[in-house]
């Protein structure tokens, strides 16, 4: 497994983002003084949306009345929200009304590596083979057809930390299931839901952006820090899982004028990030190594 140095904090994330099908809002360009590389099963440069206009199978299954046994906890370990701009204490949100998904179904990754969780009335789009560099190219959408997170495997990238950002911490939960076996002196894969850049924007442009996903990085103790780095280690080298947040997609009660990464922090209480957080931290290794690409009930 490719070993990622821990000052190589990665600017590339934002080509990450759109690997993952972030679309809009869009991503700040490599920071100065940063010489990213990177090779991604993602589609060519400029197609930065996959997943919502590319043909591929889609997997069905039957719905499962319980939630996975497998699941972790859906309580945050470390919550920051609504605090000040660029704080990263904690502080529980409130979360609506609405409650999570209660059918759930598991996917299993076309090679048999990984599987993750998913709300049953979600769907996986997994369009085997049309990755260039190989990997897999997963895409969940939800019932409305809006895209709620990618998968990605086979992805390198590295760059210097550059300028660094004012920084929100909104949500965290250690993922040890996905730690490197032999590295306990790495920090094991988190969970995050973090942003960067100008608190007072009203719509995300660079440097003004949110994300959740799955990172390897230490948490960050102070106002600011380097451009997200939401990948982690996964043979032959690195993967992502999640997406870039995006009120067009990601429903978020509230005044639709709000400041974008206010709105980002009220998404953080709906039931539907409820859904995705716990989709995300499911992801697990799954231990056949058979290919799949299928779709099961996961066990009560």
């Amino acid at each position: 497994m490719v070993t990622v140095p821990a000052p190589f904090v990665s600017a590339l994330v934002l080509a990450a983002l759109l690997l993952a099908g972030c679309g809009s809002p869009a991503v700040p360009p490599a920071t100065s003084g940063a010489a990213p590389e990177a090779t991604s099963a993602g589609p060519p440069a400029g197609d930065p949306r996959p997943g919502n206009d590319q043909p591929g199978n889609t997997q069905s299954g039957d719905s499962s009345q319980g939630t996975p046994g497998t699941t972790p906890s859906e309580s945050a370990t470390d919550t920051a929200s609504g605090t000040a701009p660029g704080s990263t204490a904690a502080a529980t949100p409130t979360t609506s009304a609405l409650p999570p998904s209660s059918g759930w179904k598991t996917f299993t990754t076309s090679d048999g590596t990984l599987s993750f969780d998913y709300p049953a009335a979600w769907e996986i789009r997994d369009p085997a083979g049309e990755a260039p560099l190989g990997g897999e190219f997963v895409d969940v959408v939800n019932a409305a057809g809006k895209q709620m997170a990618a998968l990605r495997t086979n992805i390198v990238t590295g760059a210097e930390c550059g300028d660094q950002q004012p920084y929100l911490l909104i949500d965290s939960q250690p993922m040890q299931a996905l730690a490197e076996p032999g590295a306990a002196d790495q920090s094991p894969p988190r969970y995050v839901f973090e942003a960067r850049g100008d608190f007072s924007a009203a719509e995300a442009s660079p440097p003004t952006y949110a994300s959740y996903g799955i990172t390897m990085m230490p948490e960050e103790t102070g106002p600011t820090s380097c451009p997200m780095f939401q990948l982690f280690l996964w043979p032959p080298s690195g993967a992502l899982f999640g997406q870039a947040y995006d009120p067009g997609k990601n429903t978020t009660p509230g005044d639709p004028g709000l400041p974008y990464l206010e709105k980002a922090k009220l998404y953080a209480t709906t039931a539907e990030y409820q859904d995705v957080r716990k989709m995300i931290t499911s992801l697990r290794p799954s231990g056949n190594g058979a290919a799949t690409g299928s779709v099961t009930e996961p066990a009560k």
